[in-house]
């Protein structure tokens, strides 16, 4: 079964969920997974101001965004690990997304740091970023990471926790994708209080 999730590295909500999503393809499950970049400042671009795509330098996400869609359709042996570290510079390291920070995570996985970022600026990252945030928003009405896709059916997905290891992440992912492709008639399901 193909499914695809939407994901934005700044976002704590989206890490945890691409851990499920990430130890469960570790645990092999035999999902089929498109991970589809999703730019949160375009969302929050005011009125008569224009897109982040047309200044991207204005977004502290979208160079982690851009170095994903290459690594992930240039070097796919290598995006699942860069994947998971460019979620963990801002939530296990505490530091920004910036131009270093990537750099640091592509060499660490063995790749071309300066090819990726001259591949960057040639602008076709961010034009596959654009299209695949357009896709989300516009076919799927993703407002927000992480969005999962199953099928014509799409929902924003919010955990609270990573997976207590592999088993437990296929287990979770199997959920998810059951509540949002297998029972149409759900609509909204959100706890009234955490246990946490």
């Amino acid at each position: 079964m193909e499914i695809a999730v939407t994901y934005d590295y700044r976002c704590p909500f989206a890490r945890l969920a691409h851990l499920y999503v990430l130890d469960a393809l570790a645990a092999g499950t035999d999902l089929d997974v498109r991970f589809v970049p999703f730019c949160s400042g375009q969302l929050h671009v005011a009125e008569g101001q224009a897109d982040i795509w047309d200044r991207p330098a204005d977004d502290s996400g979208l160079l982690a965004l851009q170095a994903s869609v290459v690594v992930r359709d240039d070097h796919p042996d290598a995006f699942l690990a860069v994947h998971r570290d460019l979620f963990a510079v801002r939530h296990v390291h505490g530091r920004r997304l910036d131009e270093a920070s990537v750099r640091a995570v592509l060499a660490d996985r063995g790749l071309d740091a300066d090819g990726i970022v001259a591949d960057i600026a040639q602008g076709k990252a961010l034009q596959r970023v654009r299209e695949e945030h357009e896709w989300a928003a516009e076919v799927h009405g993703a407002w927000g990471v992480p969005t999962f896709v199953v099928g014509d059916r799409a929902a924003f997905v919010r955990l609270t926790e990573a997976p207590a290891d592999e088993a437990d992440a296929r287990r979770g992912l199997e959920r998810i994708v059951g509540l949002v492709g297998g029972w149409p008639e759900l609509h909204e399901l959100k706890h009234t209080t955490l246990d946490r």
